[in-house]
């Protein structure tokens, strides 16, 4: 079986080191390059096409986001994680509106961080407890008031635009949250078939194909 290849990207040497032990300790993962800047890591992303590349959100000379930004959708096989100590709204928010496809705390425990790499490295958007809240409360309209504020007409016209109904907010939310079809179907106590159809019609309803879409469409146009 083919190890996941990882590239790490952090200013301070230590932390790296910590992480690279971290994550070697598991059969199943392989650091193949690092970084001490946003453009270097890009640049080693481009050279060594990694399965995940793990940024650190504060960086010199081009920070994570940045970082971020220049490769989503540029290499086909590479996915970016954001690392952080920090899990304010601004940062988590924009780490998605980039294309990251997670967001990890640097105080996530060992068993957590090796099982976001692999969920993410299979496809499935992975967010840190506390980031999670931040995500569901923003799209539930939990966030600050004055963030509220300005983009309530802007939730208004997309969500009438759209045409989704109240569960089907409901169930995008959920999505977002890195709930399974299974989870979904537990928590509001309706079948699978029932919540993979609710899926199908908010694409159609959003114009999207897959799941990545949908979710970035949702938080890009406030959707929930």
């Amino acid at each position: 079986m083919s190890k996941i290849t990882v590239l790490l990207a952090d200013d301070h040497v230590l932390v790296r080191n910590g992480i690279k032990a971290m994550l070697e300790a598991d059969e199943e993962i392989i650091v193949v390059g690092e970084a001490d800047n946003g453009l270097q890591a890009v640049e080693r992303a481009r050279e060594l096409q990694p399965d995940l590349a793990i940024m650190d959100i504060r960086m010199p000379e081009m920070n994570g986001l940045e970082a971020c930004e220049a490769l989503a959708g540029k290499l086909e096989n590479t996915k970016v994680v954001m690392l952080s100590m920090h899990d304010t709204e601004d940062y988590v928010l924009q780490s998605l509106r980039v294309g990251a496809w997670g967001y990890l705390l640097k105080d996530t425990d060992r068993v957590e961080f090796i099982k976001a790499l692999k969920q993410i490295n299979n496809g499935v958007r992975y967010y840190s407890g506390a980031v999670s809240n931040i995500l569901a409360n923003q799209l539930l309209g939990g966030g600050t008031q004055q963030k509220r504020n300005s983009i309530n007409n802007t939730e208004n016209v997309s969500s009438e635009a759209y045409g989704l109904s109240k569960r089907e907010k409901q169930i995008l939310s959920m999505v977002i949250n890195s709930k399974h079809n299974k989870d979904i179907a537990d928590l509001l106590g309706k079948s699978i078939r029932t919540i993979e159809t609710h899926r199908f019609n908010i694409m159609k309803k959003l114009g999207v194909n897959n799941a990545v879409d949908m979710v970035n469409k949702a938080v890009k146009e406030n959707l929930v």
